[in-house]
């Protein structure tokens, strides 16, 4: 029998015909290192789990930036700081064209994309366009 598919679907490579599956639990690649994990919290209570490999205790970072909202988080709940000193928090790539941009070069901007669009045919003139 004939199959459409591919033969080579849920191979990886360096797998030969005959040979087991290499994520076979009694296939052992090398030697597993003891691992800890670590929880952080930041000051808004978020906790991020961290898998270190097992190291001495001060070789484990004391801090680690919060993945949900960039501040500070710390080893323990309640030590980490609100907010980093001298620091800003996350920024959205909104937030640094504003930077860059005021208000008024904003629109001067958008009208000539748009004035672009409409040149091109791809926006009719009488849309968007100020009454």
């Amino acid at each position: 029998m004939v199959h459409g598919t591919s033969g080579f679907r849920g191979t990886r490579v360096g797998v030969t015909a005959g040979s087991a599956p290499r994520n076979q639990s009694d296939h052992s690649v090398g030697e597993r290192l003891p691992r800890i994990r670590v929880s952080y919290w930041c000051a808004k209570g978020h906790e991020t789990r961290l898998v270190f490999v097992k190291l001495p205790e001060e070789q484990i970072p004391k801090s680690w930036d919060c993945p949900k909202c960039g501040c500070t988080a710390a080893r323990h709940p309640g030590e980490a700081a609100e907010s980093r000193p001298g620091e800003e928090g996350f920024k959205s790539h909104l937030d640094y064209v504003k930077e860059r941009r005021s208000s008024q070069d904003a629109e001067i901007v958008l009208a000539g994309a748009l004035e672009r669009l409409r040149a091109r045919g791809v926006l009719p003139d009488q849309l968007l366009r100020d009454p």
